[in-house]
């Protein structure tokens, strides 16, 4: 079968399928073609289209990508067809846009909310429970804002866009907070050796403990604490 398959190979069945050569002269011309009308497109959407997508305006590129890729190299499909695609989606857009403008509930829905994550050094447990966000993704994006622990942070918001934006606290208030330097949470404890600030490992709520047994977080309930830090942050 292998064998029968293989005799019956082609180099034009290989790189062309089942078209022939001079329809590659009508892909370049379909790509042109396709290629300007997304452009032009985009530009009808406005900046806010190509910039800092929410999940609403991601579906709209996504729908723009599909209408226009199918007509480039397939034959059966019209570039006319895919040009009314685009008109529908550029007209749903526009009116949706304008409908979210005058409906805060509306907006709501189809773009989301910009959510707290972080509270005064301390994780608002609930509303990071809602987001698809790992911690050790979330601790990156704060490394790279210079962020080596959660004290130095007043306020970190999750935007509409899935930005980051965090707020910091004066250098005379930087706080003892969770390190999130890499490994720093990788040794926890239950017991405390030597007396000083601790973390939650969980949630990042910090307290002074004495020597011991270092019990239970009264934030989140959890037992696994490290030392905390209280450097300030350097810019």
């Amino acid at each position: 079968m292998f064998l029968a398959t293989f005799l019956n190979f082609t180099w034009k069945e290989l790189f062309l399928g089942t078209e022939d050569w001079g329809f590659l002269l009508e892909i370049v011309l379909r790509t042109i073609i396709m290629f300007l009308t997304i452009i032009i497109s985009l530009r009808v959407l406005g900046k806010r289209g190509v910039k800092q997508l929410s999940i609403f305006e991601l579906v709209v590129i996504i729908g723009l990508g599909s209408a226009a890729g199918d007509p480039m190299f397939y034959k059966e499909v019209g570039i006319v067809s895919s040009m009314l695609v685009f008109l529908v989606i550029i007209i749903l857009y526009s009116s949706i846009t304008a409908l979210i403008g005058r409906f805060k509930k509306l907006e709501n829905l189809f773009e989301g909310k910009a959510i707290c994550l972080i509270e005064h050094g301390v994780f608002a447990i609930d509303n990071f429970k809602k987001e698809n966000l790992g911690s050790d993704e979330f601790f990156a994006e704060l490394r790279v804002k210079g962020i080596s622990h959660l004290g130095q942070i007043e306020f970190a918001i999750e935007e509409v866009s899935g930005e980051i934006s965090v707020f910091f606290n004066e250098d005379k208030e930087v706080k003892y907070g969770l390190p999130i330097m890499l490994n720093s949470l990788d040794h926890p404890m239950k017991y405390i050796k030597k007396g000083g600030h601790y973390s939650c490992t969980f949630c990042g709520f910090t307290e002074k403990k004495e020597e011991g047994n270092a019990g239970s977080c009264k934030n989140c309930g959890k037992e696994n604490w490290v030392e905390a830090s209280n450097k300030i942050r350097v810019t």
